[in-house]
């Protein structure tokens, strides 16, 4: 599911890229693709732990 998710968020920016170089760009091509990429972006994120997780625990 990560390498989908890896695969997907590069397609994305790619046509992102791709449709920011042509002569009529359209906003809504490029809207979903930055949309698509931020969602990746999230869903990858979300698993990393916090860096200062063991931190705010101590505290309490």
């Amino acid at each position: 599911m990560k390498k989908f998710t890896i695969l997907l968020m590069i397609l994305a920016i790619g046509v992102a890229f791709y449709e920011q170089s042509s002569s009529n760009k359209n906003v809504y091509v490029m809207v979903i693709a930055i949309v698509i990429f931020m969602v990746g972006m999230m869903k990858l994120s979300s698993k990393t732990p916090s860096k200062n997780q063991d931190k705010d625990e101590k505290d309490v």
